[in-house]
């Protein structure tokens, strides 16, 4: 069994629940630390042997000498994945799923806003104009299909309510695990192409983890592989998706419309072309807050200490699959790897070790 003397808090949840995570911890000597309060955070790290915190791991907690253990109360761990904090031997935990149902929700608002082109129904009413042209050519969400690479938690509950809208859905993860509320499942277990999912979605959603292996996934190969006149949904990572390809595959129409809660340099820069791209849809890394997130990231982290002190496999574990190597010089923090990724006979090794964390 594993033994707690000692932890830093740095989350920023209402009393109620940090009273609920302290009781827990019992008798173990709780530092509540703002996570601002550097000094602070630096002391406690000298004595504590588990770390929740409101942000990434970097080096001070690399140099913790007895801390075994840190979860960060966010989603996305690639900030944390850098290959130093990996060799470590430092167990990483993120909060992925606390926000999923809202995630799904987004996902859904996008592809909705997509089908029907609210854009322009929206400068039509502006306009005081009846209508659009090329109305009568719009088609429903139901009946289509819906691909989902990534079936994590954000990936199952989007699958969840897109069933709600008679669509079929498939997906593409690591695992050859198939929920029930999937139609059809690929994955890199079973040695399939990613390209079965490119080629059958007219929605395509991204809810996976960006690391090495999975950056800029989805470029010019891939959007070229996707059936005309669908859609691309990225609610993921910025870094997932080439955006050079991206623009250009808007441009030349051969997809219909594209939307991204995220981009690779963030905030996206007022000069970027993405900004004026044709029938591209963008939110600035935003999703509505779930009324019960930090009640559910609690859970989450409660099952967590149960395991740590059980010696059990931990939830949402970082692995050396997910490594994120920082950038090159000249890079900004979401630039692409060498372009030998975009080679097709590479695909299937940039999909090898990706795992569903949010």
């Amino acid at each position: 069994m594993a033994d707690i003397h000692s932890a830093l808090v740095t989350l920023a949840w209402e009393e109620p629940l940090l009273a609920a995570l302290r009781q827990a911890l019992a008798p173990a000597d709780v530092h509540l630390v703002n996570r601002r309060d550097r000094r602070a955070i630096a002391a406690a790290l000298k004595q504590v042997d588990v770390a929740f915190i409101d942000g990434d791991v970097d080096g001070r907690y690399l140099q913790a000498p007895r801390l075994q253990w840190v979860h960060c109360g966010h989603a996305g761990l690639d900030r944390s994945a850098t290959p130093d904090i990996l060799a470590s031997g430092l167990q990483v935990t993120s909060a992925a799923g606390r926000s999923a149902p809202a995630l799904a929700e987004h996902a859904l608002l996008f592809m909705l806003a997509l089908a029907f082109r609210l854009d322009r129904f929206y400068e039509a009413q502006r306009q005081h104009r009846w209508g659009i042209s090329g109305q009568g050519s719009l088609q429903p969400l139901h009946g289509k299909t819906l691909g989902i690479v990534g079936l994590g938690h954000t990936g199952i509950e989007l699958a969840r309510r897109a069933r709600a809208f008679d669509m079929r859905v498939v997906a593409y993860r690591r695992r050859n695990i198939a929920p029930d509320r999937v139609d059809e499942i690929y994955s890199e277990d079973a040695g399939d192409s990613l390209d079965k999912v490119l080629g059958c979605s007219d929605f395509l959603v991204l809810a996976l983890p960006l690391s090495d292996s999975t950056r800029h996934l989805i470029g010019a190969r891939e959007l070229a592989r996707m059936r005309p006149g669908s859609y691309l949904i990225n609610i993921a990572r910025g870094g997932l998706v080439d955006e050079a390809a991206l623009l250009q595959a808007l441009g030349s129409q051969h997809l219909a419309g594209a939307a991204i809660d995220v981009a690779e340099e963030e905030p996206l820069p007022s000069g970027s072309p993405l900004w004026d791209a044709p029938n591209l849809l963008i939110t600035p890394h935003f999703t509505p807050r779930l009324v019960d997130r930090d009640r559910r990231a609690l859970e989450l982290l409660l099952e967590n200490l149960r395991r740590f002190r059980a010696d059990q496999p931990l939830l949402n574990l970082l692995t050396p699959d997910d490594v994120c190597s920082p950038p090159g010089p000249g890079e900004h923090p979401r630039s692409a790897l060498p372009g030998a990724f975009a080679d097709a006979s590479r695909v299937g090794r940039r999909l090898r070790h990706w795992l569903r964390r949010r």
